[in-house]
């Protein structure tokens, strides 16, 4: 039969540091993700940007007419929506 001697306990210091190990790890995990997410739409931003130069243009149009009708809607008196006619 296998020796069966018992784990050494460990103190509350060490468990401590283990537990803030751990957040400190979850932590970066995070910062590490929130950074791939970023990269991954700035790669995709550059390749539609690559492949059709008007989606820029495209995206400030409809970037304009957005707060244009939130302005309205949400009755920001700031600016004054202009009449396109």
């Amino acid at each position: 039969m296998a020796d069966s001697s018992p784990l050494p306990e460990l103190s509350q210091d060490s468990v401590d540091d283990v537990l803030e190990l751990n957040k400190d790890l979850e932590r970066i995990i995070e910062a590490v993700e929130n950074i791939s997410v970023q990269l991954t739409w700035m790669a995709y931003d550059m390749v539609a940007l690559r492949t059709s130069p008007e989606l820029g243009t495209s995206m400030l149009k409809l970037k304009e007419a957005y707060h244009k009708c939130r302005s309205i809607i949400c009755g920001d008196r700031d600016q004054e929506p202009e009449m396109d006619i």
